[in-house]
């Protein structure tokens, strides 16, 4: 399943993210995982930061680029927040001790995956955003059964919202 939005602006970002995070299929399921990818500026932190804001997390979230592991509990579990864009090999994945954190109520936000990719556990959503005039596009690709319930929740969210926030999902 795949779907497509055009994000004018950060707060289309957010309301995707916002979205995104409503939905989380988060719980004692298993780990659940969301690789973001884009080039530098396209919103990623952004979108991350939404989706945790509504799971809960109270305290800034930042872009995890200088620490590269940022852990934000929340009430239904911990959120992970990953950035692995200074990465080279997965031997370095492997000194992040991610492995730690796969845990039934984690959900693993990792950007940059592309870096080390075959070493990651599979997403349940896989994001690519790309800068497309005069905003962005955010294409998603479900690659589980979780992701897929997900994004047709997401979808469901982001059709029913106000014309404002941001243009309808698109099939590509």
């Amino acid at each position: 399943m795949r779907s497509a939005w055009a994000l004018p602006d950060a707060g289309a970002t957010g309301r995707l993210g916002a979205a995104l995070g409503r939905h989380c299929p988060c719980g004692p399921q298993g780990p659940r995982c969301l690789f973001l990818s884009g080039e530098l500026g396209t919103g990623k932190t952004t979108l991350a930061a939404a989706l945790l804001r509504v799971l809960g997390v109270c305290e800034v979230v930042n872009s995890p680029s200088y620490a590269l592991v940022e852990v934000y509990p929340f009430p239904r579990g911990v959120a992970v927040h990953v950035d692995l864009y200074r990465l080279g090999s997965p031997d370095e994945l492997e000194q992040l001790g991610l492995r730690d954190y796969l845990r039934a109520d984690t959900l693993l936000v990792i950007e940059w995956p592309e870096r080390v990719q075959a070493a990651l556990p599979r997403p349940d959503l896989q994001l690519q955003l790309e800068v497309a005039a005069p905003g962005r596009l955010c294409r998603i690709e479900a690659l589980t059964p979780f992701g897929e319930a997900w994004l047709a929740l997401v979808e469901r969210d982001m059709s029913a919202a106000p014309p404002d926030a941001g243009d309808p999902p698109q099939t590509p």
